[in-house]
């Protein structure tokens, strides 16, 4: 029996990253219907910011101020210790109104279901749900949704959805990056570092530029390419935006963007332009190339579809493993007027007369010059050059709190793929 019908109805999730409480804001502000952060131990990003305790408490009331789902990750490889630890957390994320708690040990499924019933538990792609037995195993084990290995391609998706419960919910990555080993399962890290990535602290060897070295010529470096070394391992971003429809039809109920170790910037944009994608899919209507273009002005690696149309998957960028990107963000909009009188904060240097953006929550991007800027005693500037200082200038519209003003980079310099 099929529960295709059943999904048809569904309005995917967007379920954006928050690696500290700016980033939060701006997914809540950009569109997020629910956020993915973790408290300071128990998370698969241990160099992002993460939250304390009392964050979370904050984090909480802020999400349900805003009518969004939270959810917590501790979806580490648990060791003994860390187990130990676990149930106390776990009681305070029930106390604090958390919504889920994202776990890939089994131990760790029982202890939330033991201490902290109320969590929904959610199943961690580092658990590499690939099939619908295993699916369906978790959600006999108490899971309301597993997230699925990102090996998977659409039809196998599909498949799942077929033949797994209706109210197993499915979630799976649609944006971010892409790591080389199987739903981020590696050890590089822990053999050429010490640095643990299946405790959140991959120092990404995978990035790294290598070289040949020969058993009877030790130290030096032989060219592997005609430019010396290469990037063997490094993956390509993925990126979804242009494909909506198609993710929605394989019945994947929470569209899930990577980058809690990302910029606010990035959790603005990425999320604003994959709320446009959702809605646009949601009522059939074409999605404008304006929002397409969106996540080529975050930092990103070259993009690709991951394995969703090919079980091969997005392949190796063995040129560098550098990040780039169409804009920088120059300034953030802190009040506004109905005339577009604004006092914003600056983020990069930018001077009078520069070309830039204004994007908002509620609106597509709007280029405009800057004409005259003020310091915040009202004295006129030819540039605005220390960071994060209040400055004054006319905006082309009403922009609300958070609006994001940016500027255009050197496009010689740019690597430009569009989605």
């Amino acid at each position: 029996m099929t529960h295709m019908a059943d999904m048809a109805n569904r309005r995917p999730e967007l379920l954006s990253p928050a690696g500290d409480m700016e980033r939060l804001v701006m997914a809540l502000r950009y569109g997020a219907d629910a956020v993915y952060l973790s408290g300071r131990q128990f998370g698969m990003r241990a160099g992002a910011d993460n939250f304390s305790h009392e964050e979370l408490k904050k984090a909480a009331a802020l999400c349900s101020a805003y009518g969004a789902g939270l959810y917590v990750a501790c979806n580490t490889v648990m060791h003994g210790e860390d187990i130990k630890a676990l149930p106390p957390f776990l009681e305070q994320l029930q106390d604090i109104g958390a919504d889920a708690v994202i776990v890939t040990d089994i131990g760790a499924m029982a202890l939330a279901r033991r201490h902290a019933p109320k969590l929904k538990l959610h199943v961690s792609t580092q658990a590499g749900v690939a099939n619908a037995e295993s699916a369906g195993a978790f959600f006999d084990m108490g899971a309301s949704r597993v997230i699925l290995a990102r090996e998977l391609t659409l039809g196998e998706i599909r498949e799942i959805r077929e033949k797994t419960p209706p109210g197993l919910e499915l979630e799976a990555f649609v944006h971010g990056s892409m790591c080389m080993a199987f739903s981020g399962r590696c050890l590089l890290s822990n053999y050429l570092t010490g640095r643990d990535a299946n405790k959140g602290a991959c120092a990404q060897p995978c990035r790294w530029k290598y070289h040949l070295i020969e058993e009877k010529r030790p130290g030096e470096q032989i060219e592997i390419t005609e430019d010396g070394g290469t990037f063997l391992l490094n993956s390509r971003d993925l990126c979804m935006i242009g494909h909506v429809p198609e993710l929605m039809d394989a019945g994947i109920d929470s569209f899930k963007i990577e980058g809690r170790q990302k910029s606010s910037y990035y959790a603005a944009v990425v999320t604003n332009a994959y709320r446009r994608a959702i809605d646009a899919g949601v009522c059939g209507d074409k999605l404008s190339r304006v929002w397409l273009d969106e996540v080529n002005k975050v930092s990103h690696r070259e993009y690709s579809t991951g394995f969703y149309f090919d079980a091969e998957g997005p392949g190796q960028y063995y040129e560098d493993a550098m990040y780039f990107s169409d804009c920088d963000v120059v300034a953030v909009v802190e009040d506004c007027d109905n005339d577009g009188n604004a006092v914003l904060t600056q983020r990069n240097y930018f001077l009078k007369g520069a070309a830039l953006e204004l994007l908002t929550p509620d609106d597509a991007p709007v280029k405009f010059t800057a004409e005259r800027i003020y310091d915040d005693g009202g004295l006129e500037l030819d540039a605005v050059m220390h960071p994060m200082m209040t400055f004054k200038m006319k905006l082309p519209a009403r922009a609300p709190k958070l609006s994001i003003v940016r500027k255009q980079r050197d496009m010689d310099r740019q690597r430009i793929k569009k989605p």
